[in-house]
């Protein structure tokens, strides 16, 4: 079953500027950043020893980013399991359970249209 809310993708126009923001203003610590592509980076911040991350995602890399609202990521021991309890459950996901190089995930939606997205 699900674990932890591993991160919240915030959709930032600026990293650099959101990243000075959280960190020297609100006094998280930057805890991953790693090159995505020219001028973007997957940036995660977060208070010292939190489990759950921001991800200051670029706008400029997220088509329809005007009107996203936050997006969250629940992690679980093995999403398999997990996705089939929760359809066992009645929950509506969007897709079948895919493996990828980072880890595996689905997403899937809650009674009011919003995405969540789940990993192992």
């Amino acid at each position: 079953m699900i674990k932890n809310i591993a991160t919240v993708a915030v959709y930032v126009d600026d990293q650099q500027k959101a990243k000075d923001f959280w960190t020297n203003k609100v006094g998280f610590e930057v805890v991953a950043e790693f090159p995505m592509g020219p001028n973007v980076s997957w940036i995660e911040v977060a208070p010292k020893n939190a489990q759950t991350r921001l991800v200051l995602y670029p706008k400029s890399m997220m088509q329809g980013s005007e009107s996203m609202k936050a997006s969250i990521v629940l992690e679980c021991d093995n999403v398999f399991d997990t996705y089939e309890q929760l359809k066992i459950n009645g929950v509506q996901f969007i897709d079948e359970p895919k493996e990828m190089q980072w880890g595996t995930f689905v997403q899937f939606r809650d009674e009011e249209g919003n995405q969540y997205l789940l990993k192992s």
